[in-house]
This record gives C-alpha cells, sequence and structure tokens, in this order.
C-alpha cells in the first residue's frame, strides 16, 4: 500500500537530525569508554519524543476500514523487527526486547489480551507465559525414591524453559485505514501489536514429545496498544545495513509502514472472522483474498477521484 507522503518527509528529516549521533564521538574517541558520549549541545539537541499524531475529527473520515495483519519474520526485509536475538550491545535490542523490558520496568503500561482492548493482561501473567519450570526426568526419579529436591534456579531436578527474542515468528499488528475527506488523502493508523510465538510450557512439551519446530501452534503473547508504546519505541534504533550512520527509530520504522505484511483478518458482519475461517486449507487462495482486501483499500483513494 501506499505509504503517507508526510511520512516520507518526516523520515528525512528524522535522517538528518540522526547522523551526528547515530556514532556519537567515534572517530574522537581516546578510549572505547568515550564512544557514544555526547558533548552539552547534543544532549540539548536530542529529542527521545515520538512525533505526536495530528488531531483526526470523527466528521472528517468519510471511509474506513480496520485490518489485522502478519509480520513474518523471516522474510529478510522484516530481520529489523527481528535481529539481534541477543543483546551483546545495549544500544541494539530486538523489537520484543524493547517491548518485554518496558513492561516489566512499567514504561509500557496499556497490555492487553487480544486485539481488542478489552482486558488487560498482567505483569504476572506474561512472566508466566514467557518462561515455565517443570520437574525434570533426574527430578523426578529423586522424587519416587524419596530424596529432597533442589529448589534452586540451576538445579538440575527442574527444567526451565525460556521465550527469548530468538523465539517470537512473527508480529501481528492491527490498524485503520481511512479516508480524511477535509485532506483528500488516504491514511494509515496503527493502533496494536502483538509478538507471536510459542508459549513456554507448550514449547516445553513439543521439546519432550520431539515435535518439529514448523508444527508448533504459535499464539499472541499479548497484544500492546501501540500509542502507549510510541515513547518507548522511539527511544531504541533499527540497525541500517545500508548505512551505519542513519539509524531509524522503531517507532518511525512501523508508523512509516517499512515492513511486508499478509492481511490475516478484517472487521467484517462475522464476527471479525479470519481468511482461513472461511478459505479452509489453501494457501494460495488465502494470499489471493488478503491481496484483494488490501488492493480495495488501495483503490479507494483512487477511485475518489476518478468518480
Amino acid at each position: 500500500m501506499n505509504t503517507p507522503n508526510w511520512l516520507f518527509v518526516l523520515l528525512l528529516l528524522f535522517v538528518d537530525s540522526s547522523i551526528l549521533f547515530a556514532q556519537a564521538n567515534l572517530l574522537n574517541a581516546v578510549i572505547p569508554q568515550d564512544v557514544g558520549k555526547l558533548n552539552e549541545q547534543q544532549r540539548i539537541s536530542v529529542d527521545h519524543e515520538a512525533l505526536p499524531y495530528g488531531y483526526v475529527d470523527d466528521r472528517d473520515i468519510m471511509w474506513s476500514k480496520t485490518i489485522w495483519e502478519k509480520i513474518d519474520l523471516d522474510e529478510r526485509i522484516n530481520y529489523p523487527f527481528y535481529y539481534p536475538v541477543e543483546a551483546v550491545d545495549p544500544n541494539r535490542k530486538s523489537l520484543f526486547d524493547v517491548l518485554i523490558n518496558d513492561i516489566f520496568n512499567g514504561t509500557i503500561t496499556e497490555v492487553y489480551t487480544d486485539g481488542y482492548f478489552v482486558e488487560k493482561e498482567t505483569v504476572e501473567n506474561i512472566r508466566g507465559t514467557l518462561k515455565s519450570r517443570s520437574m525434570s526426568s533426574l527430578g523426578v526419579d529423586k522424587s519416587n525414591s524419596g530424596d529432597e529436591l533442589d529448589e534452586s534456579e540451576t538445579s538440575e531436578d527442574y527444567s526451565t524453559v525460556l521465550v527469548e527474542a530468538d523465539g517470537v515468528s512473527q508480529y501481528f499488528i492491527k490498524g485503520t485505514w481511512f479516508f480524511n475527506k477535509r485532506l483528500g488523502e488516504l491514511k494509515y493508523r496503527l493502533l496494536g501489536i502483538a509478538p507471536v510465538g510459542t508459549d513456554a510450557s507448550s514449547k516445553g512439551q513439543y521439546l519432550i514429545d520431539g515435535t518439529p519446530e514448523d508444527q508448533w501452534e504459535v499464539n499472541p503473547f499479548f497484544w500492546v496498544w501501540f500509542p502507549n508504546a510510541r515513547e518507548s519505541l522511539n527511544k531504541h534504533d533499527i540497525f541500517n545495513s545500508r548505512n551505519a550512520s542513519q539509524p531509524i527509530t522503531f517507532d518511525l520504522m512501523l508508523n512509516a509502514r517499512r515492513f511486508n505484511s499478509i492481511i490475516y483478518k478484517e472487521e467484517n458482519p462475522y464476527n471479525d472472522r479470519e481468511i482461513k475461517d472461511y478459505i479452509y486449507e489453501d494457501a494460495l487462495r488465502q494470499l489471493l483474498e488478503s491481496e484483494r482486501i488490501k488492493n480495495i483499500i488501495r483503490d479507494y483513494e483512487q477511485d475518489m477521484w476518478n468518480n
């Protein structure tokens, strides 16, 4: 779909301002610890606040459609949201690590159980989804023999399964396309994002059963109300493989729709059923249906000027 023109302008403005700070003091550093240190003028110029959305009056919305999309992290264009899976450099984190860290420290508070944002998810439930601890075979043998089990975290009596950045295979996003009749433009507003993967308890069972990884069931771990996460996402950069001196923030990357995605659901009178619910076990037809929905949205703006 076409990206709104104003986002490209914002991208250019951001790139110009990021050149100075991407590798701050790299070429002037006397010792490694000097890399990244900003002088007083640079610190004043740094702005980690996300650019606020413009106000949209309901009366200006002539048409809208809410869709749910799937961002597959196996696609090369989507790699910036997946890597690095191991946070070696504190200044570079995967999207999952950014979300999880800020949820746990209370910076991101609007976290929900599903994409309708009605029931809030608790930090305790998220921790339980991402970490599972069960008795190992050694622990079972010790328990059956009446021996006392070691309850420590490093104990061999228990098996611990963690879901980390490399356990995220997809991201689900929810957003609304709308035609602003006052501006005469088709625009997009991202509303929610959810990391998708296999929860820790199921992952542990699959490993025990020997289930092939491509057969593991995946589900959203939680849904984040995107406007609440923008400030956090704007503080973290995505590595730019074409020019390391010009990184892009997660917030700008997502708002500019610099990713490849497939529509898997649209709002409809059938309780917002997914495409797979009415096109069964036919990946090609499901993909064609996704493209059909995308074309309806894309063509709406053109049809407005052709009528």
